[in-house]
């Protein structure tokens, strides 16, 4: 499953595994459109999905992956290091359920400034 993610500076497309309960629920609510934070080398916000941690989810992941904040129904989207990480990781507030990756250079996401207006949909296949 794909989606885009814009901003008023730009976009990025991300593959998702259609096959995790988090991935459908959020499918389920796109479009949404929600307000931009930003922690460090991390951009995330609220998409009204709320959903229960799965057994896998991670804190530290790979720079450009898709991951699902249940503390705070948010899509958390890290390029780099958070003000919690170690060294280069990317290290979560805390433990998020892993959705995909994004498509291309996650570092596009440096141009997202805090409280700007993200839009997120499904594209079609």
């Amino acid at each position: 499953m794909q989606i885009r993610i814009s901003w008023p500076a730009g976009n990025i497309t991300a593959t998702l595994d259609a096959d995790t309960p988090t991935t459908q629920a959020l499918a389920k609510a796109l479009p949404l459109t929600s307000s931009a934070r930003t922690w460090g080398e991390e951009v995330y916000f609220d998409t009204g999905v709320s959903v229960s941690r799965e057994t896998d989810a991670r804190q530290v992941v790979e720079p450009g992956t898709v991951a699902f904040w249940t503390d705070g129904d948010a899509l958390a989207l890290p390029y780099g290091p958070t003000p919690i990480s170690r060294g280069d990781e990317c290290r979560l507030a805390s433990p998020c359920n892993v959705l995909g990756s994004l498509d291309g250079d996650a570092r596009a996401l440096a141009t997202v400034r805090n409280g700007d207006p993200v839009r997120v949909e499904l594209i079609d296949e």
